[in-house]
């Protein structure tokens, strides 16, 4: 698999580590309660078809990646920076 890094260009998946699904969002500070927290970090779906995965390019950028991947085909429909996801994310949150 090739993923095509938005800095680097396209690199062997070797040179990333694979973090999981980019979806769950950690539960809000001290008043999470335990079930929340043990959901957060224990339970994730296995879905057959698109997700989007945080990838690491340890191996060229140091850059944290959003990978939208078939996990079916292992086609890949995108590659965002972290960064980029993450700031939309807030931004509709504020909206």
């Amino acid at each position: 698999m090739r993923i095509r890094c938005p800095h680097c260009g396209e690199r062997d998946n070797g040179e990333f580590s694979y973090l999981g699904d980019a979806a769950p969002r950690r539960p809000d500070g001290l008043e999470a309660s335990a079930q929340a927290m043990h959901d957060y970090v224990y339970l994730r779906d296995n879905p057959a078809g698109t997700i989007r995965e945080l990838w690491y390019h340890a191996a060229g950028c140091r850059s944290w990646l959003v990978v939208t991947r078939d996990t079916r085909t292992h086609a890949i429909e995108s590659v965002e920076p972290a960064r980029d996801v993450a700031r939309a994310r807030r931004s509709g949150e504020a909206a």
